[in-house]
């Protein structure tokens, strides 16, 4: 056996470990993402809140994760990422707490919020692993393979947490307070996961955090998110929605030039120019739209009635939790495929392929939507695809980054995410009630005003549609080799030598 072989044997018996822990967290990531869909109706009974208002739940706590990721991702280079993991495990776990026991509703919303915290776990997990992996030979690979288990866990998680929460519920009946504080039990235990089942960061970057510049993103962040939700809630014929959204663009301004002038900056823009980094961190936002903003419209169309207002399926809650399961395991399948695909073409024809099957997923509902079998597919389709760009598109950012800016790059994939997902519920909000509103007053079928006719869902399939394929056409832009490991591109004469620092990327 070569040195070479041992050592990455070696590596991959430690990694094995690591890796069963943060799936662990992953899976508790699943739970808090999957538990509380069935029984949003339940808490805003509870909290004497109209149905309405729970739109500013997925609001707060996206405005958070947007301020939040960049900043706990870059404090992860700088301090070591299984400290900031654990940091962001009892912020959770605290606010999942406050979620759980929460008297009204603006204690509830504030929780609600902190509990956002949690989109940081899997940009740190990824730059934890890669940072452990990438001395080794294969180490993008086994990085590659590491983020479809991460994935599939976290998939699984919110399958377990959405039936568990629809049992409990009734388990439990008359005491919510009891079925809330399953998932704070579990992001609970997930401290002791992180902190005696996850070894620190081998390298760090060090350095301090830029002060200056996180108040900037904040301020242009802030801005951007909040005209995003009130663009959704207001209409766009609100004039000062626009100003808001305008303020917010204008803000990154002097937030680019201050970085730009930064030895350790929070955000490197310099980093970002990178060709096998742009399109990455540009396809998550893309990706965004239909990951984070097409599902609730793909519930809703669900459930109309064909026979009232001449199409949707026409099906009860419980039907439209196969549509559900189908595409969650549909999009676990799709991180697992993904390292083994990854090992017979290149990750950059990989990352590409999944971006088309979105993109085609999404394209099949223009022609395909009148039963449920046509639907099952078409979701299916684009959750495999979706699948294999959760588990990528941060394995790709780190292997493409400095590797003082692992962690850096990883929290920005989701960072870009969540800025796609706001902007995908704002518009496709204005897409359905403005064509809901067209059907009424244009003497539509009574009753009209409680759902959108099919051009508004059309706009949504089209718009996630038309943002898979360009996706997929940017990482076509991206050097051949990249992502890949060393030794592929030192066989490669037309790859380049990349920077001192960094990791191999093409």
């Amino acid at each position: 056996m070569t040195p070479a072989a041992d050592v990455g044997r070696r590596s991959l018996r430690s990694l094995g470990p690591v890796v069963l822990f943060l799936a662990l967290v992953e899976i508790t990531s699943g739970i808090l993402q999957g538990y509380y869909t069935p029984i949003l109706t339940d808490i805003a009974r509870n909290l004497g809140i109209n149905d309405g208002d729970v739109n500013w739940f997925e609001a707060a706590q996206l405005m958070l994760s947007a301020l939040a990721v960049p900043v706990l991702a870059k404090l992860g280079d700088i301090y070591g990422h299984k400290r900031i993991l654990l940091v962001s495990t009892i912020l959770t776990a605290a606010a999942s707490w406050g979620v759980a026991l929460a008297p009204d509703f603006w204690t509830f919303l504030a929780a609600w919020s902190l509990q956002g915290f949690y989109v940081v776990w899997l940009p740190l997990e990824i730059a934890l692993i890669f940072s452990r992996a990438s001395a080794a030979p294969g180490g993008a690979a086994l990085t590659r393979k590491a983020a479809g288990v991460l994935v599939g866990a976290l998939q699984f998680g919110v399958i377990a947490g959405a039936l568990a929460a629809g049992a409990l519920v009734e388990v439990f009946a008359g005491r919510l307070e009891l079925t809330l504080m399953v998932p704070a039990v579990a992001a609970t235990l997930c401290i002791a996961a992180v902190q005696f089942g996850v070894p620190e960061t081998p390298e760090r970057a060090g350095g301090l955090l830029d002060g200056r510049g996180f108040l900037l993103l904040a301020f242009g962040l802030l801005l951007i998110t909040s005209g995003l939700s009130f663009l959704r809630i207001n209409g766009p014929g609100t004039w000062w929605v626009w100003g808001i959204l305008l303020a917010g663009i204008a803000a990154f301004v002097p937030f680019v030039r201050w970085e730009l002038g930064r030895t350790d900056p929070l955000v490197d823009f310099r980093m970002l120019r990178d060709p096998a980094m742009w399109p990455v961190q540009l396809t998550a936002g893309l990706f965004g739209i239909s990951v984070l903003g097409a599902q609730a419209p793909m519930s809703t169309f669900a459930r109309t009635d064909p026979q009232v207002h001449g199409y949707g399926l026409g099906l009860d809650a419980g039907d439209v939790s196969i549509i559900i399961g189908s595409y969650v395991l549909s999009v676990l399948i799709g991180a697992l495929l993904f390292p083994l695909v990854s090992r017979y073409v290149t990750p950059r024809l990989t990352l590409f392929g999944a971006a088309a099957l979105v993109g085609f997923g999404y394209l099949l509902f223009l022609p395909f939507h009148d039963t449920l079998a046509q639907t099952l597919t078409n979701m299916i389709v684009a959750g495999l695809g979706t699948g294999a760009l959760v588990a990528a598109l941060p394995s790709a950012a780190a292997a493409a980054a400095p590797r003082n800016r692992t962690g850096m790059a990883t929290g920005l994939t989701n960072t870009t995410k969540t800025i796609g997902g706001s902007f995908a519920s704002a518009v496709f909000g204005i897409a359905l009630a403005s064509a809901a509103v067209d059907a009424l007053t244009g003497g539509g079928v009574q009753g009209a005003q409680t759902a959108a006719p099919l051009s508004g869902y059309l706009v949504v399939w089209g718009v996630c549609s038309v943002t898979g394929f360009i996706a997929a056409g940017l990482l076509l832009l991206v050097p051949r080799l990249a992502f890949a490991d060393p030794s592929l591109t030192a066989a490669d004469p037309a790859i380049s030598v990349p920077p001192e620092g960094r990791s191999a990327n093409g």
